[in-house]
């Protein structure tokens, strides 16, 4: 069942202070593919920085798969403005690959490996290495699969 929100739009539009002063944050994720618009294989570009410490950018699950943070932000125009500095930063750190821009996914051969994503040696890194692994078979094997089989 759909709930009825037209009780608190309406509220809202008599009390339109109620939103002000709110803090937001962006998340973007993006699969790095090939220009035939294929799964990149590489691993995480270096020169995107650590996927384990960088504030901005990282790795969600596999290592094409790029994930944008924007900081938390009062100020909607300043927020988007540093979503789209991080992309166009990303776009030109990652050569002659592309970022896929639909939330379809991109083309994945049948039987093809997803490199999962690499966080290092760290305790942390290690944990989010084993997290990676977990997620392998429900999220992408069966999505893929899938996929494949839908299209």
């Amino acid at each position: 069942m759909i709930p009825d929100v037209s009780q608190a739009l309406a509220w809202l539009e008599k009390h339109p202070q109620a939103l002000q002063g709110i803090q937001r944050g962006l998340e973007r994720e993006t699969l790095r593919v090939n220009a035939d618009g294929t799964l990149a294989t590489t691993g995480h570009p270096p020169a995107l920085g650590s996927a384990l410490t960088h504030k901005w950018i990282t790795t969600d699950f596999a290592e094409a798969l790029l994930e944008f943070i924007t900081p938390v932000d009062g100020d909607i125009e300043h927020m988007l403005t540093f979503m789209r500095d991080v992309h166009r930063y990303t776009a030109r750190q990652i050569g002659d690959e592309r970022m896929w821009p639909l939330s379809m996914p991109c083309y994945i051969a049948p039987g093809q490996d997803i490199e999962l994503a690499q966080y290092g040696t760290s305790n942390v890194g290690r944990l989010k290495n084993a997290i990676s692994r977990g997620a392998e078979e429900p999220l992408w094997r069966a999505d893929a699969d899938y996929l494949r089989r839908a299209l």
